[in-house]
């Protein structure tokens, strides 16, 4: 009787490049193509593209590892309880994605026990894919990536995807922090945080997020030298609320979570 390994976290990460691959194959030759949009319940947009590259993804992890769950953005939860955890973003972006911005991409994790362990943003129009594995670092297109350490927040210049995703207190403390920074910037979409970790801008501080849409993101930001968590400085997991902050170094961030905290 042969006795097989049981999967590394490499081994995992191939998996999941080529997961990428095929979703790029899906949503890639859509983009600026005749899109029907449906309103979720939530009034965000949705197509028929993000729901076929999340059943794709779907498929692809029952087949290759059936014991662990999913939480994925267009179809629910499945087994979350499980030890390994799958989170998907088909399309993040999906206003960009409609509007034929070409911002948008596939968020792809892998949790064990609640804790992300790999993270991959994967941008089909650019042709960038940035992997991040815990212990292991993070890559661009297969070559190691890092950001910036040593920006303090005078000089930094901070990101959000949209002053909308803010409430009327929330936007008040990211006033309070960008007056605090260099400059600030808007759009970007899960691109911010790659160029977080590609070291090109040093924060982005964003609300209303839901798992999918930071979980992916940790591994990458965390393994490039940079930090992310909630508001109050605790990690992200499935359960946290929507509210991040990632910075370019553990030094910017908690420069950045003193101004969080004093409301």
């Amino acid at each position: 009787m042969i006795l097989l390994a049981p999967p590394s976290i490499e081994d995992f990460g191939v998996f999941a490049a080529g997961v990428a691959d095929r979703a790029r194959a899906l949503s890639l030759p859509c983009f600026r193509g005749d899109l029907h949009v449906n309103l979720k319940h939530d009034h965000s947009p949705v197509t028929a593209v993000d729901r076929n590259v999340e059943a794709m993804v779907r498929d692809c992890i029952h087949d290759a590892y059936p014991e662990h769950g999913i939480l994925g953005e267009e179809h629910g939860e499945s087994h979350t309880e499980a030890e390994y955890v799958w989170s998907i973003d088909p399309i993040d972006g999906t206003r960009s994605f409609i509007t034929g911005w070409p911002l948008w991409g596939t968020l792809l994790a892998l949790l064990h026990r609640g804790v992300p362990l790999l993270g991959v943003i994967d941008m089909p129009v650019l042709d960038e894919r940035w992997i991040g594995i815990v212990g292991s670092g993070t890559t661009l297109n297969g070559k190691p990536c890092r950001s910036r350490q040593n920006t303090q927040l005078a000089n930094a210049t901070i990101y959000a995807t949209s002053p909308d995703v803010f409430s009327p207190p929330e936007l008040e403390i990211f006033e309070l922090v960008c007056r605090a920074a260099k400059s600030r910037r808007f759009g970007g979409d899960c691109y911010s945080y790659a160029l977080l970790a590609s070291g090109h801008i040093d924060a982005v501080i964003e609300a209303d997020l839901k798992p999918y849409d930071y979980l992916a993101l940790a591994p990458v930001i965390e393994s490039a030298g940079g930090m992310i968590t909630d508001w109050e400085g605790k990690s992200l997991g499935m359960h946290s609320g929507g509210q991040v902050v990632a910075a370019a170094s553990p030094t910017l961030h908690r420069e950045i979570i003193a101004l969080t905290q004093d409301r």
